[in-house]
């Protein structure tokens, strides 16, 4: 009989720890699940919206996360409107869901200065395009990306709650929040 390979599912402690090794993996490795979480915010006109976005920083101590775009996307309007966010992770290797409810910060010009210096040269290239990204082209490829450092922002994510869920032998589902200081609570899977 081998060891249970999850056995950190067992305890509130264990979850939420691997909860966090998993985002800070998600950060260093571009193999990660975490490396590629869906953010989802609500539009101004009251529609979810969802995509996949690049994990960039993660914070266990402070209990915060930093995701990079596009100062003039969609998804920064929404978040202008609503500042709040879901970011969501399957991580099929751990059989974990996780679930991170966030207040979310906008970062740009001298604040995200420094960061911007060390955002290699191919990857500026998501960072300023004519016309802006979303708006409409007359053919797929009638756009031009140029670097440009006003257009970079940073989501400044301050995690509030997190939702756990392993799917394991046994299921087991885990709320942590900031309010309650990350200690947890057992639900109903």
């Amino acid at each position: 009989m081998s060891a249970d390979p999850h056995r950190w599912a067992q305890t509130l402690a264990g979850l939420h720890g691997q909860v966090w090794a998993r985002l800070t993996r998600g950060v260093h490795d571009r193999h990660a699940a975490a490396r590629h979480p869906t953010l989802a915010t609500l539009s101004p006109l009251g529609w979810p919206q969802a995509r996949t976005v690049v994990l960039r920083a993660a914070d266990k101590a402070a209990g915060t996360l930093d995701i990079h775009t596009d100062l003039r996307s969609a998804k920064v309007a929404d978040l202008r409107a609503t500042p709040r966010a879901t970011l969501h992770i399957w991580d099929s290797d751990a059989h974990l869901q996780i679930r991170l409810e966030a207040d979310v910060a906008i970062l740009s010009g001298a604040d995200t200065a420094a960061t911007w210096e060390r955002v290699p040269p191919p990857s500026r290239m998501a960072y300023g395009s004519t016309p802006p990204p979303g708006q409409p082209v007359p053919d797929a490829l009638d756009y031009q990306k140029t670097p440009d450092p006003a257009a970079f922002a940073i989501l400044h994510l301050t995690v509030q709650a997190i939702d756990a869920l392993h799917l394991g032998p046994d299921h087991r589902r885990a709320r942590f929040s900031r309010a309650q200081g990350w200690s947890g609570q057992w639900l109903a899977p």
